[in-house]
């Protein structure tokens, strides 16, 4: 019961540093949050659902998310805003049969409202994610986040992360 009580706290500790560092604006810090590998998704509930592979993000590496976060920083013009994630309680879900020794698979709910200077918030994007976690030396890591939205449609475009 102990380290079950403990893994729940690491993994809610690790989704609330990844939206800290979200809505602070500190996107040289996210792919940190994944392995050297680690598989980001952004997808809609309709896909996922029927198992269709139609994402609006689909990233394959840090190094995939390293360019990502260059495009957000140095080259996308868009009007500024702010996010706000509002992360629930994970759910630590049982092992898989054929799971990797380890493998942490939990889901949470989210919410993501944005906010532009001198405008009232909105929600922005809502829906839970779907991680497989790691234990490294540095700490828990994502080996793969899928973000699989409620919403059918996504307000402008979708410029940061989830």
């Amino acid at each position: 019961m102990k380290e079950s009580l403990l893994l729940q706290l690491e993994v809610d500790r690790l989704n609330a540093d990844y939206a800290a560092a979200l809505d602070e604006r500190r996107f040289d810090d996210w792919p940190g949050f994944f392995l050297e590998g680690g598989q980001y998704v952004v997808q809609g509930r309709e896909n996922f659902d029927r198992g269709l592979p139609l994402a609006l993000i689909a990233l394959e590496s840090r190094g995939m998310m390293k360019d990502r976060v260059y495009g957000i920083t140095q080259t996308i013009f868009h009007r500024p805003y702010y996010t706000r994630h509002v992360v629930g309680t994970a759910r630590v879900l049982p092992a898989q049969a054929g799971d990797d020794p380890g493998l942490v698979r939990a889901e949470a709910n989210y919410a993501v409202f944005r906010t532009r200077p001198g405008d009232a918030s909105e929600v922005y994007n809502a829906g839970r994610y779907i991680d497989e976690i790691v234990r490294t030396d540095e700490g828990l890591k994502f080996r793969s986040r899928r973000c699989v939205y409620d919403s059918e449609m996504v307000l402008n475009s979708l410029i940061y992360p989830i």
